[in-house]
């Protein structure tokens, strides 16, 4: 079984998710965009994870692998394997199926709180009341036509979404180290202005191991949601 991921810039990995996807028996396998990689075949990919990145889903001027991506998204998703987006992955995944994707009103970068949204009956992930995570984005999306609103902050009303029985988005980043985080920093740090979502450099890496492994487990959960509905 195969699980392949792609990377859209060298400092925004797949985190906990590798880990655990070799932890599930999976070959882990990668195309890295930013480097100008060849994306795989769709039939050869059995699980498909998209992550973040700065740019948006369209700049397809200034990045046109975004447009073949879109594609190979869209190609995955109709076999019906399970995909999971992350940040630009979840608004990629929005844009390749027909919704929009804009900026949104403010800026999330820090730890802030989600709060789940009764998604209903059916095989659905449903997310805790609330819970606190982490966040690094300036834009948004509309939901994709069919798909279920999972969770909302109060600075950005769709956070997640389930699209049909093995498709999920979100809008915030679950698969955060700390390693992962300095490296946002590092590298996006000109976006730490002050507002009333952003926090500083320090608040971001004062967070303790406590709150990176609660995330990390989040993200398992919502893995082995995807495989479960899957098999």
């Amino acid at each position: 079984m195969r699980a392949h991921y792609l990377q859209h810039v060298p400092f925004e990995g797949p985190g906990s998710i590798r880990s655990w996807l070799a932890a599930a028996g999976y070959e882990v396998t990668c195309t890295r965009l930013h480097a100008a990689a060849d994306l795989p075949e769709a039939g050869a990919v059995d699980f498909l994870v998209i992550m973040g990145g700065p740019m948006s889903v369209n700049d397809e001027d200034r990045f046109p692998w975004l447009a073949p991506e879109k594609r190979f998204i869209r190609e995955v998703i109709a076999s019906g394997k399970p995909v999971l987006g992350v940040c630009l992955g979840a608004q990629l995944i929005a844009a390749a199926m027909g919704a929009r994707v804009f900026r949104n009103p403010v800026k999330e970068i820090g730890w802030f709180p989600v709060s789940g949204v009764d998604p209903g009956d059916g095989p659905v992930f449903r997310f805790p009341p609330s819970t606190m995570v982490f966040h690094w984005h300036g834009e948004t999306f509309d939901l994709p036509p069919g798909a279920i609103r999972l969770a909302k902050s109060e600075g950005c009303e769709n956070q997640a979404f389930q699209l049909g029985g093995s498709v999920i988005g979100l809008q915030f980043h679950l698969e955060t180290t700390p390693e992962s985080a300095r490296e946002l920093i590092t590298h996006c740090r000109d976006e730490l202005v002050p507002s009333t979502y952003i926090q500083t450099e320090e608040e971001i890496l004062s967070a303790g191991p406590d709150r990176y492994a609660s995330i990390n487990r989040l993200m398992g959960s919502i893995l082995s949601h995807l495989l479960r509905i899957h098999d």
